[in-house]
């Protein structure tokens, strides 16, 4: 995904043009007024799968993208929390829910989109929740009760795949992987 262009500098007003600034090695957006560097990095996105008596809590999605698809509990972090700090939000914002114990569970570079997935296990505590304002209905789910075919994106898709072959096997590990839009763009590698 491109870059936003920059075309004025958020410190000065001055003009902003792209180039490789002395010391490093890729074009950033440079005032050439005041020589601030706005840098751009990807975003992160965190989420939790809560965890209930063999069940994992999904939501439904009622904004855009993807609305009416199912997802786990996830969404950008914001400054001044911690990555777990921001899955536990997510989770009550999005379900209503109160997760406890989160875990590392697995962390996925989207380089096409910018953006890197952090995501936690969770225990429900207590086992209760209702759909918040971006959710149509949250349901907690065996595997068998998966909508795989109405996830709303590949790495929620991922991610509960890893986690049920970590529950079948009896042990969770952390997870690393990119997933990447394949040649054709109709569908995703892991890698």
């Amino acid at each position: 995904m491109p870059k936003p262009e920059i075309r004025f500098c958020s410190q000065c007003g001055g003009p902003v043009r792209l180039r490789v600034p002395e010391g490093d090695n890729l074009p950033r957006h440079v005032c050439e007024r005041c020589g601030f560097i706005h840098y751009q990095n990807p975003k992160i996105v965190t989420g939790c799968i809560p965890e209930h008596e063999g069940r994992v809590l999904l939501c439904r999605r009622a904004i855009e993208p993807r609305y009416g698809l199912w997802t786990l509990p996830a969404g950008f972090m914001e400054n001044d929390e911690t990555v777990a700090e921001a899955a536990a939000r997510e989770t009550l914002e999005e379900a209503r829910a109160h997760v406890r114990d989160l875990e590392l569970y697995a962390v996925f570079s989207l380089p096409h989109i910018n953006q890197v997935y952090v995501m936690y296990r969770g225990r429900l505590d207590p086992p209760e929740f209702a759909p918040g304002a971006e959710s149509l209905e949250v349901r907690l789910m065996h595997e068998t009760e998966i909508p795989w075919e109405a996830l709303a994106f590949p790495v929620i898709a991922e991610t509960l795949r890893r986690y049920f072959a970590d529950r079948r096997a009896g042990r969770f590990g952390v997870h690393e992987a990119a997933l990447v839009p394949t040649a054709d763009r109709s569908g995703f590698v892991v890698r």
